[in-house]
């Protein structure tokens, strides 16, 4: 495979964020997740990288795309995977992180992919657990899994991040897709823009050496590509926005707003997307700009490449094989 001629991939045991990340080591998780988006384009979609390995997904945030894909890239990389259910669990009964980390620990884990409503839990759990931690999103802070992904689809579509312009707009302040993107994309070359009303952009935006913009008509003119974010309700407190209309009429993306991109101008989402409130639909289903659907295939791809890439550090068999 491609990625094995730059093994070992990942200098730390950890993916706990894109601002801990060189540029080499996201050169070699994106060629190693080609590899896997040829493998999973075929009838055989299975490996035993993962073979032996223990694969526990941990979310105390509900996820569908995430949980998921990282469910099918553990069973298609061979590995045993566990998903615990938190309203089950004992910390639906009070038990703190750090003493379901112990219990976690106890069952000998290789590796485990978390997701948390607060900040730097996943950090925290690699420093209290002997087994590989994968930060599934924690908290406003990072999601990097979703930024490398969205990194692979850029690749596929554009060649080269030089000289890019990237821009992403919507709910900046609580979002953590973004803040992984920024870090990620302004590393590889980019041009990283950043589009919002001043309520949903953070106090500190500048000290990530964007360009911002709270006018989205004219953030858009000359973008290559536009990253929309949906508006995080659960994370808010107050009111950020007058309404959801008046929201969409300003920064919600439609053809009008999309043609003062660059022509041939690309749109892409994380999702789930609020459909007439951050994009509307006649843009979201246009096969010929949207990467919506692409981006879900990649996330696959370049999960199983961050699970190959963390396994190549344990011993034949899993971490924890005597």
């Amino acid at each position: 495979m491609r990625g094995a001629a730059h093994s070992p991939i990942l200098k730390t045991g950890h993916l706990l964020g894109t601002q801990l990340l060189s540029v080499e080591e996201i050169v070699g998780l994106l060629d190693l997740a080609e590899d896997y988006v040829t493998l999973n384009r075929t009838a055989e979609k299975k490996t035993s990288v993962l073979k032996g390995c223990t694969l526990i997904n941990l979310f105390f945030e509900a996820s569908t795309r995430t949980q998921s894909s990282f469910e099918l890239a553990g069973k298609r990389l061979g590995a045993d995977v566990m998903n615990m259910s938190v309203k089950s669990s004992s910390v639906s009964k009070g038990e703190t992180l750090l003493d379901t980390a112990t219990t976690l620990n106890a069952m000998r884990p290789d590796i485990l992919v978390v997701r948390h409503q607060d900040s730097g839990a996943a950090e925290l759990l690699s420093r209290k657990l002997d087994c590989s931690v994968v930060n599934a999103g924690d908290g406003a802070h990072e999601h990097p899994t979703q930024a490398l992904l969205d990194a692979l689809t850029i690749r596929r579509h554009r060649g080269s991040f030089e000289g890019l312009v990237v821009a992403i707009c919507g709910d900046i302040a609580h979002s953590r897709v973004a803040r992984s993107n920024i870090h990620l994309l302004s590393k590889m070359g980019a041009r990283v823009r950043l589009i919002a009303p001043r309520t949903l952009l953070p106090a500190d935006a500048e000290r990530f050496g964007v360009e911002i913009f709270t006018d989205m008509r004219k953030g858009l003119e000359g973008v290559d590509i536009v990253m929309m974010l949906r508006l995080q309700l659960e994370r808010m407190t107050g009111a950020f926005v007058p309404s959801t209309r008046e929201y969409f009429r300003f920064f919600g993306l439609d053809r009008e707003k999309l043609a003062l991109a660059k022509p041939g101008a690309l749109v892409m989402h994380p999702g789930p997307m609020n459909r007439g409130v951050e994009i509307d639909s006649v843009v979201a289903d246009d096969i010929d700009v949207s990467l919506i659907h692409e981006q879900v295939e990649m996330g696959v791809a370049i999960r199983m490449a961050v699970l190959d890439a963390l396994a190549r550090g344990l011993p034949r068999g899993g971490r924890n094989t005597p």
